[in-house]
């Protein structure tokens, strides 16, 4: 049960930091597609993903309960992979596809960069 709660209230944490950061994105970026809010979200939610799992490999002592809040619980609720999927359903369907792949391919791989970034900067003390 407490493990549930620990991931409940991290995923919790989590949506509010997404919408927060959505709603931020929104009121500084003018554009035709509303995806920046996401991909910012899922760059960040990747990097700290890649920190936290870095610390948690790096460290001599086992935090299960941070990884359940932070890991599953914060990045899990954090990162926004079913809204990212719909918003690109939103752009085919709209017709724009060079916005499609510019987003859907720039998700991942800055989504994937992130997180070695985030374990790099662990494992290397910087």
């Amino acid at each position: 049960m407490k493990s549930a709660l620990l991931v409940f209230l991290g995923g919790g944490l989590g949506s509010l930091a997404r919408y927060w950061i959505s709603i931020a994105m929104k009121h500084q970026i003018d554009s035709k597609i509303d995806v920046y809010g996401t991909l910012t979200v899922n760059v960040i939610g990747s990097l700290l993903i890649g920190l936290l799992m870095g610390w948690l490999l790096k460290s001599e002592t086992s935090y299960p309960n941070l990884e359940l809040l932070l890991v599953v619980g914060f990045c899990g609720g954090f990162t926004t992979f079913s809204t990212f999927s719909s918003e690109n359903l939103n752009l085919l369907k709209n017709n724009l596809y060079t916005e499609f792949l510019l987003y859907g391919l720039g998700s991942l791989l800055l989504g994937i960069l992130a997180v070695f970034i985030g374990v790099l900067i662990i494992k290397k003390g910087f």
